[in-house]
């Protein structure tokens, strides 16, 4: 693998399109025995996630176990949910 293969972007060469995501590996964390962990302080200021913000936490299953867990700040799952809902119950109506 060259050094070039080894810098690319899993997100490909439209990393910068605003349509695009990646998801990749930001940080290892731990788990303390109350269960609390912590987000790395880079990952928190480029997320703007500040203290006393509400996240939801969204599972992703394969074979019956979580394989993935995704942070969605509360705010914007409303949003996301009211835009998807929003047309539905205008048709109820």
């Amino acid at each position: 693998m060259t050094q070039k293969d080894k810098n690319e972007s899993c997100c490909g060469s439209d990393a910068g399109d605003a349509r695009s995501s990646c998801c990749k590996v930001e940080s290892m964390i731990s788990v303390d025995e109350r269960g609390q962990m912590v987000l790395p302080k880079e990952i928190r200021e480029r997320a703007n996630i500040h203290a006393g913000d509400k996240l939801a936490v969204v599972s992703w299953e394969k074979d019956g176990k979580i394989s993935c867990l995704t942070l969605i700040k509360a705010e914007e799952l409303a949003e996301i949910v009211k835009d998807m809902l929003g047309p539905l119950i205008k048709d109820v109506l």
